[in-house]
């Protein structure tokens, strides 16, 4: 059977939120965002955008961009509570719910729950109850699959719906820059743009073949990714990969002078790491981004994941090592994660008492 994904995606969620509690900011361009020389953009107002401001854009680049914007202190846990009131409302339909972020999520409504007798009646009624229930708007995009409705969603957007057909991929397709593929980022499209294919249509044009010679087995797939084919199912419960914490500091710090941040952050991503009872994380990833905005990671998977807090912050200090800028680079930033979560019972055995400790080895 051929399947029938909702992609739904709330109007500028948090700025939305922000507008519907406090009137007075109702058709006033919103910025969540702390102010400071370190904040960065949460979420903008349609009205915010409309001047160029952005999510994850620095507050005070958004500050200048549009000097009238009010801004408002992020509230996760309201913004927390309204996500469960929309999952509550996806829950009525379907089971198979792939949650994306606190705003938005895929929905695999091939048999729906209600009877509805269509997957575009399914998309209707979600928005309606959004509306109804919690005063926001969503955009929704209806597709074979995931991809494309992600992309759909977005075609009407704010407050639209957009059905693509099965008949009517190829067509679709063809025109939208090739940027508009999952897992395209500008490295790719520079490469693909080398050879000529600025579009979706080009892309397919050149042939499988010859994308494989080029690309490998990511070359065959992307050649399927502009004919609209896609697999990936649903995944009501996706395992957790990593977890991490990171900082921004008020002032930019030389390397070695990041050993508290990257303490304390540790001790949340191994909090976090203990919630996951079955699973165990095997990698220890540290982060950087100097003040230039250049972003470093450094990883090490030793012979026996850390099994304690002490270790893993042993290790994630330890990683500092491996960066080698110049002494005088300053750091605005520092992250500490865990990845790589296996289930427990495929993770090697902890050494005995006497065992010789084996030496660490990992990737960078």
């Amino acid at each position: 059977m051929r399947r029938k994904i909702v992609h739904v995606d709330m109007d500028a969620f948090y700025a939305s939120v922000e507008q519907r509690d406090d009137p007075a900011l109702r058709g006033r361009p919103v910025v969540v965002a702390w102010r400071g020389a370190r904040s960065v953009v949460c979420a903008a107002s349609y009205e915010a955008r409309k001047f160029g401001v952005r999510s994850a854009m620095p507050a005070l680049r958004a500050e200048k961009l549009c000097p009238q914007a009010v801004f408002v202190p992020p509230d996760f846990a309201r913004y927390k509570a309204v996500s469960r009131q929309v999952r509550a409302i996806f829950a009525r339909h379907t089971n198979l719910i792939e949650p994306l972020s606190l705003d938005e999520a895929y929905l695999d409504v091939t048999v729906n729950k209600l009877g509805l007798p269509s997957a575009t009646a399914v998309a209707e009624a979600i928005r309606a109850a959004i509306r109804e229930e919690t005063g926001l708007t969503a955009s929704a995009g209806v597709a074979p699959n995931k991809f494309l409705a992600k992309i759909a969603s977005d075609w009407n957007k704010p407050d639209g719906l957009f059905v693509l057909k099965p008949a009517r991929v190829a067509d679709f397709l063809a025109p939208l820059p090739v940027g508009r593929l999952p897992g395209v980022g500008r490295v790719m499209e520079a490469k693909l743009a080398g050879l000529g294919i600025r579009s979706v249509g080009q892309l397919r044009e050149h042939g499988a073949e010859a994308l494989e010679r080029r690309f490998g087995r990511w070359g065959r797939r992307l050649h399927e990714l502009s004919l609209g084919i896609d697999e990936h199912p649903v995944q009501s419960e996706r395992p957790t990969t990593q977890v991490s914490a990171e900082d921004t500091f008020e002032s930019d710090l030389p390397l070695d002078q990041t050993t508290e941040a990257i303490t304390r952050l540790a001790q949340k991503a191994w909090a976090a790491a203990r919630r996951e009872t079955d699973r165990s994380p095997r990698t220890v990833v540290l982060k950087l981004k100097t003040s230039d905005f250049r972003i470093l990671t450094r990883s090490l998977t030793p012979p026996v994941p850390p099994a304690s807090l002490e270790e893993f912050t042993a290790i994630a200090l330890e990683l500092r090592q491996r960066v080698e800028l110049p002494a005088r680079t300053r750091y605005r930033l520092v992250g500490v994660g865990l990845a790589n979560f296996r289930p427990v019972d495929e993770l090697p055995p902890q050494p005995g008492l006497f065992d010789a400790p084996a030496a660490r080895d990992g990737t960078a």
